[in-house]
């Protein structure tokens, strides 16, 4: 227990050392994580699983667990490997909402590549260094905005779940036809045109049936969202 009476929580596995007993460890975690996101690249995250990472790195399964403690572990190397991919070189404008909607686009595009990061359980804290870097990149471009640190986390954490939906959005619309997708824009349009909808008319009104793809309302979106959500009360 500690002094304020709450217990020691357990160390992440960013913390955690490979442990001094036996012979050094033959892998790192960064080995780990490439023959997770190999496996979950060629069959979906149900492909990826503690048995096959420890084949596929050619130890035993009991091996393994020098480097992760279990599957949650192994999602957080994913996830931190994964953000590690969006390039955090970009210069910034010094414009809060242009430099984070910019930053979103490429989140966004990792997200596509990797559809398997869409499966992968959310939770709110699951953050490695290379998490902690975009954190700090997303913080550093809202630095002459003046609203409080919590409700500039909380616009990080709004433009994640917006990242997340979009690229869900993207990844199954492949999985439908251009034509099927035409034909249910045509339905709506249709069925508002009745007259049963006027609100659903009215908002459709000026909407061209065959445009609106999830990606051309990325942009516009996360700049509405963002804006709401910087703006001093």
């Amino acid at each position: 227990m500690t002094q304020s009476g709450m217990e020691q929580p357990h160390t992440t596995v960013w913390e955690r050392s490979y442990g001094k007993r036996g012979p050094a460890p033959a892998h790192s975690r960064n080995d780990v994580a490439d023959a997770a996101i190999e496996l979950a690249n060629e069959g979906g995250l149900s492909a990826v699983s503690t048995r096959r990472i420890a084949q596929k790195l050619g130890v035993s399964q009991s091996a393994l667990y020098r480097y992760v403690a279990g599957h949650d572990e192994v999602f957080d190397l994913m996830v931190d490997a994964a953000a590690g991919e969006i390039d955090l070189d970009v210069a910034l404008r010094g414009e809060a909402i242009d430099d984070l909607t910019a930053l979103a686009a490429r989140a966004r595009s990792v997200h596509v590549r990797y559809p398997w990061l869409l499966d992968i359980p959310v939770e709110a804290m699951r953050v490695g260094p290379r998490g902690i870097d975009f954190l700090e990149y997303a913080l550093r471009a809202m630095a002459v905005v003046e609203v409080p640190g919590p409700v500039k986390l909380q616009a990080i954490a709004v433009l994640n779940t917006l990242v997340q939906q979009f690229a869900r959005a993207e990844v199954g619309g492949g999985t439908a036809s251009q034509e099927r997708r035409i034909s249910q824009v045509m339905y709506l349009h249709k069925t508002a045109a009745v007259g049963d909808h006027p609100y659903l008319a009215a908002a459709l009104h000026i909407s061209d049936p065959g445009a609106d793809q999830p990606g051309d309302m990325f942009e516009p979106v996360v700049r509405r969202v963002l804006k709401g959500v910087l703006t001093s009360d």
